[in-house]
């Protein structure tokens, strides 16, 4: 590329070689954005067949997309800087602070990002999904929480513990907590005599 630039620069008057200094890098930061374009296309696709071959939520197809396209178009950003002229030094130093603050916020919200990724474990691994009837085991023998799984969201999983949506109890459990202990699974007719009907109302 420095070459045929300057190839260019002999050939062409110096009038034209002006506009080349500009044109040139002008041209090569469209091909960067041009290329961070196909690159979160290719990405939008890939997550799309994901989606559907595991029936992972919406919620975390998008936020999957929003952190890769913010690595994507940031490095996209910094290159066209490094293209345009900006200092490496002053490059450097905008990516070393930009990764020390990412790092604190990543150990700040660990527990939240811990729970986002067992939710999408949940769905890939099929551990189970929303209509099981499942039991989180204390230790051996032991019984724990038991519930039917009527909702699977970023953070929390979503257990009717009796009756129905309109008169019953329900748990929310940490996603991360069904890959720290042992999960029952309930099939069949067993899964519906598992769940304690709601109480009645004594008149």
């Amino acid at each position: 590329m420095n070459k045929l630039f300057q190839t260019l620069h002999d050939f062409l008057p110096d009038w034209a070689s002006d506009w080349l200094d500009i044109l040139v890098p002008l041209a090569e930061v469209g091909l960067i954005g041009l290329g961070a374009w196909v690159v979160m296309r290719v990405a939008h696709l890939a997550t799309r067949r994901l989606t559907m071959a595991y029936s992972l939520p919406v919620k975390v197809a998008a936020l999957f997309l929003r952190a890769v396209a913010s690595v994507v178009y940031g490095c996209a950003i910094l290159w066209a800087l490094a293209r345009l002229g900006v200092s490496g030094s002053v490059l450097w130093g905008a990516f070393t602070g930009f990764a020390t603050v990412g790092a604190v916020a990543f150990f700040a919200a660990w527990s939240v990002l811990s729970n986002l990724f067992c939710a999408l474990l949940i769905y890939i691994t099929r551990a189970f999904r929303i209509g099981d009837v499942v039991e989180l085991l204390e230790s051996g023998d032991k019984p724990g929480v038991k519930g039917r799984v009527v909702e699977i969201n970023l953070v929390y999983t979503t257990l009717l513990e009796s009756g129905d949506a309109d008169n019953g109890t329900s748990l929310q459990l940490p996603n991360s907590l069904f890959f720290q202990r042992t999960v029952r699974r309930w099939h069949g007719a067993a899964a519906h005599e598992a769940i304690a009907p709601a109480p009645q109302e004594r008149i």
